[in-house]
């Protein structure tokens, strides 16, 4: 079999095949997804789900409900005994078996294990010893997590909360800026936790170079700068 250079593999959703160049490669499948470092793509045949490599055959011969792609050479699999991750040699990387599993992003991944959620690490050890209603995924070493008290706050690595604020809403940093929400409605804020105005709008946007599209409550749009000054109106 011929080794194609990963990264010049095109996936088509509608076709369910792999292209280089506009020529098909390899099989069609029942369903794929993307090559993703180191070289491995998620497809599905009439075998069930599991991992391709550039060649187009696959990495192992365990076949699973449904596989995923590998980010940090780990990816999320699904078996009958539950939600794990596989190495890029297909090798279970733990022995636990979770409710669900996230993808790894900053060497941390977000797992469920019942109804509580929680990071871990490459290896699979828990990453602190803290459980939330809801965790995402870490971006710039900061994730967002929903506690027991029903407030969304921001933790870092270790679980400690970057600033001990409570949300109702609350999203990930985007240039050191995030949207939350209170009961007024939603405003950005700083890592301190501190609104950078004082208006409260229905609906905003990250911060594209210094302005914010932002929705309010009477569903008119308008642009505003990091200060919260109304820029134009749209």
């Amino acid at each position: 079999m011929e080794l194609y250079d990963w990264r010049k593999i095109k996936d088509n959703q509608s076709e369910k095949q792999f292209f280089i160049d506009g020529e098909p490669v390899f099989k069609k499948f029942n369903a794929l997804l993307k090559f993703h470092s180191p070289g491995l793509a998620p497809v599905s045949d009439e075998t069930g789900w599991y991992h391709i490599k550039a060649d187009g055959s696959p990495l192992y011969t365990e076949r699973y409900g449904r596989v995923f792609g590998f980010y940090c050479n780990r990816a999320a699999v699904v078996s009958s005994e539950g939600w794990f991750h596989i190495d890029e040699n297909g090798e279970p990387v733990y022995d636990e078996r979770y409710s669900w599993c996230g993808n790894f992003q900053e060497d941390l991944c977000t797992v469920r294990l019942n109804s509580r959620y929680f990071h871990i690490r490459p290896d699979g050890r828990c990453a602190y010893e803290g459980r939330f209603l809801y965790a995402g995924d870490f971006r710039d070493d900061v994730a967002c997590v929903k506690c027991e008290d029903g407030l969304w706050r921001h933790i870092k690595r270790d679980g400690a909360f970057l600033n001990g604020k409570g949300f109702l809403d609350l999203g990930v940093f985007h240039k050191s800026i995030a949207a939350a929400r209170d009961k007024d409605g939603f405003f950005h804020s700083d890592v301190e936790g501190n609104p950078l105005y004082g208006e409260r709008y229905m609906n905003i946007e990250n911060f594209y170079n210094g302005f914010a599209l932002v929705t309010d409550f009477d569903f008119t749009k308008k642009v505003i700068n990091e200060k919260g000054e109304t820029i134009l109106w749209l």
